[in-house]
């Protein structure tokens, strides 16, 4: 244990990545709880849908102020100072910062506040009278949490910026958990379960995680507010300019959820709530995979970038990028494989049926073929921001959600719950393959593009004949026992799963040999790409 935090004491990227990965798993599980609570306690249908739509507000609204980027906007100018051994300078930026941000945040709360009504007529034109008087009133309660996203997101990058993890990760934790004890703790006192419940919990917990603890785990880091800084302190341009294109840039990574809940209203009742379970699902590999590799690579690009270290830079993307892609393509074969138990096991109880937990994991099944897309984006993006290029990831991303709009019309009009899925997996695999077309356009990176296509490549032969056995066995074992469905489901991941391993392990590593073989390619002799062992993110 003694070594493990003195590695991490010392900012090393693969022992930040184990505590940030291991905090992102808590904070997955529990959302999955959540969302499990959620499922029995109200099901799917159109109540639950003005649920998924009441965030959609709050959350744009985050949007436009980069406050879902705000960690990212503000390490790369902490960085600096601290590059100049100038902490008093780094406490100055930080106060001016987050002044101009919470007066912004708390205006923008007021303003969508009353506009709030005409937005939500606009968006969801599906929804009845009172879908719409619901959404209204749910979006308004929940609103003012914004604040604690935006604000607690400068405090959580004074943390990443000092190397500090550990608190930073318990935010998604006390938000879910908030959730949750907000929906159980409203129906044991009015006896009816309502989404007001979840909702009101939403908005304690992030308070609770996302500011309160966040302060405290900032001023723990050493965090100094300078009072007497200037309202027009340079630092304040400087983010207004890094921050600028996340604030106009229309990303299909931002917009994706939305997406998801407006096509999906308009294809069904209950299937905005049923795509939100199958993509939050697919989420918890994303999280604990490319989201913690990406968090904790940050802090290091940004430095590396500051101190002019460019090999270093484009080593560590690298060295990410492999572990990313040959672990993600993994985590996508299981979860395609066994959409159908995942879900079922999963969600399939009290007011969820079993056509609800059908239609999820038919949409389960689409969304996981993105998730290594979803894990190498995490990491391309942070390698632009770090080098402050953020007009290239916004640019691309404006375009594929060009792209994106008449993709969702036309495949949720054709194919429903799985068109949306589908729509969603194209267009985030457009923009993030023409993002590392741009980053790797470059000659002194060619090398390390070769090493990713090689991680891919020695994945793929390994997972899809062991996902191919995986699925057929498992849905043999769905189909075929009778009894409790969570009984069946159990029972095909639990068998499914051995499987895929033995099959990865076994069929799997001959068949890549011999493909390999038959390409002309010399395994044994290839070169060298640190994707295994304790090389690997810095280790």
């Amino acid at each position: 244990m003694q070594p493990f935090l003195a590695r991490l004491r010392r900012g090393e990227i693969g022992a930040a990545a184990v505590l940030v990965g291991g905090g992102v798993l808590l904070s997955r599980v529990l959302g999955i709880i959540r969302d499990i609570v959620f499922a029995s306690m109200l099901g799917a249908d159109g109540v639950t849908d003005v649920y998924v739509a009441a965030f959609r507000i709050p959350d744009f609204a985050n949007y436009l102020l980069a406050g879902g980027f705000l960690a990212i906007t503000f390490i790369p100018i902490m960085a600096r100072y601290l590059a100049d051994d100038d902490e008093p300078g780094a406490w100055q930026a930080f106060t001016a910062i987050t002044r101009w941000l919470a007066v912004a945040i708390t205006g923008l709360i007021a303003v969508a506040w009353f506009a709030t009504p005409a937005v939500i007529n606009a968006l969801y034109p599906s929804f009845d009278d009172a879908q719409i008087a619901s959404t209204i009133s749910l979006t308004r309660i929940v609103l003012p949490a914004q604040f604690a996203f935006v604000v607690g997101a400068l405090f959580t990058a004074v943390q990443y910026a000092k190397g500090r993890f550990g608190i930073p990760t318990l935010a998604p934790i006390v938000y879910n958990v908030g959730i949750i004890v907000g929906g159980v703790v409203w129906a044991a006192v009015t006896g009816t379960a309502d989404p007001s419940g979840f909702i009101w919990g939403a908005l304690v917990g992030a308070f609770v995680g996302n500011l309160g603890i966040q302060v405290f785990g900032a001023f723990r880091a050493g965090l100094r507010i300078d009072w007497s800084t200037a309202w027009k302190h340079p630092a304040v341009l400087i983010y207004i300019t890094i921050a600028l294109p996340l604030m106009l840039g229309q990303s299909i990574v931002a917009l994706d959820e939305t997406f998801m809940s407006i096509f999906g209203a308009q294809v069904g009742d209950g299937v905005a709530t049923q795509l939100q379970f199958a993509r939050r699902t697919m989420f918890v590999p994303i999280g604990v995979i490319g989201q913690a590799a990406a968090v904790a690579a940050y802090p290091t690009l940004a430095r590396l970038f500051a101190e002019g270290d460019r090999p270093g830079l484009l080593s560590t993307v690298d060295r990410s990028m492999r572990w990313v892609v040959a672990l993600s393509i993994g985590a996508a074969g299981v979860a395609v494989a066994m959409a159908t138990p995942i879900m079922r096991l999963l969600f399939e109880r009290g007011a969820f049926t079993a056509e609800s937990t059908d239609a999820a994991a038919s949409a389960l099944a689409v969304y996981a073929l993105a998730i290594p897309v979803w894990g190498v984006l995490q990491i391309v993006t942070r390698a632009f921001y770090a080098r402050r290029q953020m007009w290239t990831p916004v640019i691309v991303g404006t375009g594929a959600t060009v792209v994106a709009i008449p993709l969702y019309w036309v495949l949720a009009d054709r194919f429903g719950i799985e068109g949306v899925a589908l729509a969603s997996v194209i267009s985030l695999t457009l923009f993030t393959i023409t993002l590392c077309a741009i980053w790797y356009r470059p000659t002194d990176t060619r090398a390390g593009m070769r090493s990713v296509v090689r991680s891919a490549g020695r994945t793929i032969p390994l997972v899809v004949p062991a996902a191919i056995l995986a699925g057929l066995v498992g849905w043999f074992i769905v189909a075929g026992l009778t009894g409790p469905a969570w009984v069946a489901a159990a029972f095909a991941l639990a068998l499914g799963g051995l499987i895929y391993g033995a099959v990865a392990v076994g069929i799997g590593g001959w068949l890549y040999d011999f493909l390999w073989a038959r390409a002309g390619g010399r395994v044994a002799d290839a070169a060298p790409d640190d994707t295994t062992g304790e090389v690997q993110l810095g280790g």
